[in-house]
């Protein structure tokens, strides 16, 4: 296999020192998202009983323990959930946005290597190619179709690797962004059920 690739030329290395990248970023994306679905639960409901009931000490310390993007957001929440409405949405917002950026980290680098990788075998295709035509001036133009076919495949090897590994991250960087907007989502709903139970709470 490796002496296969290596006639592809020495743009095959770093096509390939692509899809290790991708392949990290992907898994350690996949481990992260894994162990926050056991933690985030459902916080905002039990945080929101504790405001409502006006044990906002409590809250606090429940989200704190609580080592996920839903706890952080609550417990920032909570620590101005006695200033005015505004400022509050504020924090909120920020808050959400600051946990979207997290979890959205590496995400751009993935992206780029779905975007180079088929330039990087579509650069390799044309040197090979370069050089396949060179052989055939320096040969005086005699050569026979085994010879050009032979340099012409070797030359297009590198674009099919480049797409090889640029389609999977493609669809490697869609799934991650779903799966972002998701977590987004139940962020803000989080967020929703928090503010309710500080407008009903007395006094607020």
């Amino acid at each position: 296999m490796l002496e296969f690739l290596s006639k592809g030329g020495f743009l095959v290395a770093p096509i390939l020192l692509c899809s290790v990248v991708a392949l990290a970023i992907f898994l350690e994306r996949i481990i992260s998202f894994a162990r926050m679905k056991s933690r985030g639960g459902n916080l905002a409901h039990s945080v929101a009983d504790l405001i409502a009931k006006d044990k906002s000490s409590e809250a606090r310390e429940l989200s704190a323990k609580n080592d996920s993007p839903m706890g952080r957001m609550l417990t920032q929440a909570i620590e101005v959930k006695d200033r005015d409405r505004e400022t509050l949405e504020t924090v909120v917002v920020n808050a959400i946005e600051g946990e979207v950026r997290s979890l959205s980290a590496y995400l751009q680098t993935l992206a780029t290597i779905g975007n180079i990788a088929p330039l990087l075998g579509l650069l390799g295709t044309v040197v090979g190619m370069i050089k396949a035509f060179m052989v055939i001036q320096q040969m005086g133009g005699k050569v026979n179709a085994a010879v050009l076919a032979g340099g012409i495949w070797e030359a297009m090897l590198t674009t099919a690797l480049g797409l090889a590994v640029a389609l999977p991250c493609m669809v490697a960087h869609s799934y991650l962004v779903a799966r972002i907007d998701t977590y987004e989502a139940r962020l803000q709903n989080g967020a929703v059920v928090f503010l309710k139970a500080v407008t009903k709470t007395p006094g607020a």
